[in-house]
């Protein structure tokens, strides 16, 4: 039997509720996240919390300002693993991939914020990495933007655009109820 999958949930900070980073989809996001970490909980299978430690002077997501708090919906329980990042991957510059190793996991569940920024660079970089990833579709989201070109990104538009470009390359995409539905099936043993 292959070692149990690790959720991975990225980002869900209070600062990502900053009504200055505008309209995004997906609000259900947080509770699907919830949803999953009930069911890692429940198995006691790996769990990794990251924070994004910004360092950039205005971003609410700097170390001793509220927003680098997490969201109570995703906040890790005393005991699961707490990772501090303060580049977009989570694998870079910090131990992710060492923990990772030292537990026997090569599958990863992710989940988190924001689909354009941090959790698309940490599942490419998982990918790189060698790890089997599955993208929660439901459990991440993004904000919308103006673009280089001067037109408007609705959040959905790139969030579904971010989800088509990781699809088949670098992870397999599940919507929550399906990741629950299968997730005995990520412990099955090898034929």
């Amino acid at each position: 039997m292959s070692s149990p999958p690790a959720l991975l949930v990225i980002d869900v900070q209070q600062g990502l509720d900053d009504p200055g980073r505008g309209a995004r989809n997906n609000p259900d996001a947080e509770a699907r996240i919830a949803s999953l970490l009930a069911a890692w909980r429940a198995r006691d299978w790996p769990r990794v919390h990251v924070r994004h430690c910004s360092l950039e002077p205005g971003s609410k997501l700097r170390p001793g300002l509220p927003g680098n708090a997490w969201k109570p919906e995703a906040a890790p329980l005393d005991g699961e693993a707490e990772i501090t990042k303060t580049t977009n991957s989570a694998f870079v510059g910090t131990d992710l991939d060492a923990r990772l190793r030292a537990q026997g996991v090569d599958t990863l569940v992710v989940a988190g914020l924001t689909t354009d920024h941090c959790v698309s660079a940490s599942v490419r970089s998982a990918s790189d990495l060698g790890f089997a990833v599955t993208l929660v579709t439901d459990a991440c989201a993004a904000f919308e933007r103006l673009g280089y070109d001067g037109e408007h990104y609705g959040g959905e538009q790139i969030h579904r655009v971010n989800l088509v470009s990781l699809d088949g390359e670098f992870c397999r995409l599940r919507d929550t109820a399906a990741v629950l539905a299968e997730i005995d099936d990520f412990t099955e043993p090898e034929s």
